[in-house]
C-alpha cells in the first residue's frame, strides 16, 4: 500500500528519490518552488533544462505533462518537472491539474523511484484553491498506477495548506 504523508517543510531538503518541481513551461527557472529548486540544485539543473529545450522540448513543457532531469546538488536523485495550470490565465480544467500530479508519478515509476515529494502545484501564484489542489493531488497519489512508488509526500509551504492536505489525505 502506498504511504501518503503531508508535512510543513522545504522541498529542496527532502531525502527522496524524486522531487517534483512546479515548473513553468520554459523549464528555465522562475519564482516560488521552481526558483528554490533551481537555486538549491545548482547550475547543472538549468543546463539540463536548457538541453531539453534545445532538443526534445523546443516549445516548452506542456501544462499537465512531466519530464525528469538529474537533481544535481539536491539530496534527491531526480527532479521531475511538471507544469500546473494557471487559473489566472484561464486554465481552469481540473483534469489539467490532476495530470500535473499523475504524470510525475508515472515518470517516477518509469525511473524506478520509490519515494516522491510534491509541492502544492498551482496553489500559489497560479490561483487554484488549496482544497481543490489537495483533493486532486491526494486522489492522484491514491489512484495513479505507478508501480514501485510507495512513498508520496506532500511538502507544504504554510500551516493552512498543511491542514487542508491532511484533511484530504485522512478522508
Amino acid at each position: 500500500m502506498r504511504s501518503i504523508t503531508c508535512h510543513l517543510g522545504d522541498i529542496t531538503t527532502e531525502r527522496v528519490d524524486a522531487v517534483v518541481n512546479a515548473a513553468n513551461s520554459s523549464l528555465l527557472g522562475g519564482g516560488g518552488v521552481d526558483g528554490a529548486i533551481h537555486r538549491a540544485a545548482g547550475p547543472g539543473l538549468l543546463a539540463a533544462c536548457r538541453d531539453l529545450r534545445r532538443t526534445s522540448l523546443r516549445d516548452g513543457l506542456p501544462v499537465g505533462d512531466a519530464v525528469a532531469t538529474d537533481a544535481f546538488d539536491l539530496p534527491a536523485r531526480w527532479v521531475i518537472h511538471t507544469v500546473g495550470p494557471n487559473r489566472h490565465a484561464g486554465q481552469t480544467d481540473p483534469a489539467l491539474l490532476a495530470s500535473a500530479f499523475r504524470r510525475p508519478l508515472e515518470a517516477a515509476a518509469g525511473l524506478g523511484a520509490a519515494s516522491v515529494a510534491f509541492p502544492a502545484i498551482s496553489a500559489g501564484v497560479y490561483g487554484w484553491d488549496a482544497a481543490e489542489v489537495a483533493r486532486l493531488a491526494v486522489n492522484a497519489a491514491r489512484h495513479t498506477v505507478a508501480a514501485g512508488v510507495d512513498d508520496v509526500r506532500f511538502v507544504l509551504f504554510s500551516e493552512e495548506a498543511l491542514a487542508t492536505f491532511r484533511r484530504h489525505a485522512a478522508g
